[in-house]
Protein backbone atom coordinates (compact mmCIF):
# COMPACT_ATOMS: atom_id res chain seq x y z
CA UNK A 1 0.00 0.00 0.00
CA UNK A 2 1.34 3.41 -0.89
CA UNK A 3 1.60 6.38 1.43
CA UNK A 4 -1.59 8.29 2.30
CA UNK A 5 -1.96 11.56 0.42
CA UNK A 6 -4.03 14.39 1.90
CA UNK A 7 -5.36 17.38 0.00
CA UNK A 8 -7.56 20.33 0.91
CA UNK A 9 -11.15 20.55 -0.21
CA UNK A 10 -10.17 23.32 -2.64
CA UNK A 11 -7.36 21.19 -4.11
CA UNK A 12 -9.88 18.37 -4.55
CA UNK A 13 -12.34 20.67 -6.34
CA UNK A 14 -9.54 21.99 -8.56
CA UNK A 15 -8.49 18.42 -9.43
CA UNK A 16 -12.01 17.61 -10.56
CA UNK A 17 -12.32 20.79 -12.62
CA UNK A 18 -9.17 19.98 -14.62
CA UNK A 19 -10.82 16.74 -15.76
CA UNK A 20 -12.68 18.97 -18.22
CA UNK A 21 -16.04 17.20 -17.90
CA UNK A 22 -19.47 18.00 -16.44
CA UNK A 23 -19.90 17.25 -12.70
CA UNK A 24 -22.03 14.18 -13.53
CA UNK A 25 -18.97 12.86 -15.41
CA UNK A 26 -16.32 13.55 -12.74
CA UNK A 27 -14.46 10.26 -12.71
CA UNK A 28 -12.83 8.29 -9.91
CA UNK A 29 -10.96 4.99 -9.72
CA UNK A 30 -12.09 2.35 -7.23
CA UNK A 31 -9.06 1.46 -5.07
CA UNK A 32 -10.06 -2.22 -5.04
CA UNK A 33 -11.13 -3.18 -8.58
CA UNK A 34 -9.57 -0.17 -10.38
CA UNK A 35 -12.80 0.49 -12.31
CA UNK A 36 -13.16 4.07 -13.59
CA UNK A 37 -16.56 5.40 -12.57
CA UNK A 38 -18.66 8.54 -12.40
CA UNK A 39 -22.04 9.68 -11.17
CA UNK A 40 -23.38 8.46 -14.53
CA UNK A 41 -22.40 4.90 -13.53
CA UNK A 42 -24.07 5.25 -10.14
CA UNK A 43 -27.26 6.56 -11.76
CA UNK A 44 -27.23 3.74 -14.33
CA UNK A 45 -26.66 1.23 -11.48
CA UNK A 46 -29.76 2.50 -9.65
CA UNK A 47 -28.09 4.34 -6.76
CA UNK A 48 -30.25 7.38 -7.50
CA UNK A 49 -31.98 9.24 -10.30
CA UNK A 50 -29.70 12.27 -10.59
CA UNK A 51 -26.36 13.76 -9.53
CA UNK A 52 -27.72 15.14 -6.25
CA UNK A 53 -29.00 11.71 -5.20
CA UNK A 54 -25.79 9.83 -5.99
CA UNK A 55 -23.23 12.48 -4.98
CA UNK A 56 -22.85 10.94 -1.49
CA UNK A 57 -21.63 7.68 -3.09
CA UNK A 58 -19.37 9.26 -5.71
CA UNK A 59 -15.74 8.47 -4.97
CA UNK A 60 -16.77 6.56 -1.85
CA UNK A 61 -18.59 3.41 -2.99
CA UNK A 62 -17.92 1.41 -6.14
CA UNK A 63 -21.02 1.39 -8.33
CA UNK A 64 -20.90 -2.42 -8.23
CA UNK A 65 -22.51 -2.16 -4.77
CA UNK A 66 -25.70 -1.20 -6.57
CA UNK A 67 -25.55 -3.94 -9.22
CA UNK A 68 -24.92 -6.84 -6.80
CA UNK A 69 -21.37 -7.22 -8.15
CA UNK A 70 -20.14 -9.02 -5.04
CA UNK A 71 -16.80 -8.95 -3.30
CA UNK A 72 -13.74 -8.14 -5.39
CA UNK A 73 -11.70 -11.14 -6.50
CA UNK A 74 -8.21 -11.52 -7.93
CA UNK A 75 -8.20 -10.95 -11.66
CA UNK A 76 -11.72 -9.53 -11.61
CA UNK A 77 -12.76 -7.36 -14.53
CA UNK A 78 -15.38 -4.74 -13.80
CA UNK A 79 -16.92 -3.18 -10.71
CA UNK A 80 -17.03 -4.63 -7.21
CA UNK A 81 -18.96 -3.91 -4.01
CA UNK A 82 -16.16 -1.95 -2.27
CA UNK A 83 -16.93 1.04 -0.05
CA UNK A 84 -14.66 3.25 2.00
CA UNK A 85 -17.08 2.96 4.92
CA UNK A 86 -15.98 -0.58 5.75
CA UNK A 87 -13.49 -2.05 8.19
CA UNK A 88 -10.57 -2.31 5.75
CA UNK A 89 -9.09 0.96 4.58
CA UNK A 90 -7.12 0.64 1.34
CA UNK A 91 -7.63 4.14 -0.03
CA UNK A 92 -4.63 6.38 -0.74
CA UNK A 93 -6.32 9.80 -0.68
CA UNK A 94 -8.11 11.84 1.94
CA UNK A 95 -9.65 15.29 1.75
CA UNK A 96 -9.04 17.54 4.73
CA UNK A 97 -11.96 19.90 5.29
CA UNK A 98 -11.94 23.37 6.84
CA UNK A 99 -12.33 21.85 10.32
CA UNK A 100 -9.31 19.57 9.83
CA UNK A 101 -11.44 16.43 9.52
CA UNK A 102 -10.17 13.76 7.10
CA UNK A 103 -12.54 12.20 4.55
CA UNK A 104 -11.45 9.14 2.56
CA UNK A 105 -12.07 9.33 -1.18
CA UNK A 106 -11.30 7.31 -4.29
CA UNK A 107 -8.53 8.88 -6.35
CA UNK A 108 -9.81 11.09 -9.16
CA UNK A 109 -9.14 9.73 -12.64
CA UNK A 110 -6.72 11.57 -14.91
CA UNK A 111 -8.29 14.17 -17.22
CA UNK A 112 -7.75 11.78 -20.16
CA UNK A 113 -9.53 8.88 -18.42
CA UNK A 114 -12.36 11.14 -17.25
CA UNK A 115 -12.92 12.48 -20.76
CA UNK A 116 -12.81 8.98 -22.31
CA UNK A 117 -15.28 7.76 -19.69
CA UNK A 118 -17.64 10.69 -20.37
CA UNK A 119 -17.48 9.99 -24.12
CA UNK A 120 -18.30 6.34 -23.48
CA UNK A 121 -21.45 7.35 -21.58
CA UNK A 122 -22.43 9.88 -24.26
CA UNK A 123 -22.06 7.16 -26.90
CA UNK A 124 -24.19 4.71 -24.86
CA UNK A 125 -26.93 7.30 -24.49
CA UNK A 126 -26.98 7.97 -28.25
CA UNK A 127 -27.30 4.24 -28.97
CA UNK A 128 -30.09 3.46 -26.48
Amino acid sequence: MSEMKTISLQEFRDTLKIQGVKPVDYAFVCPRCRTVQSAQDLIKAGAGENFEQVEKYLGFSCFGRFTNAGAPTKGQKGPCNWTLGGLFQIHNLEIVDEDGKHHPIFEPASPELAQQHALKHASEIRHE
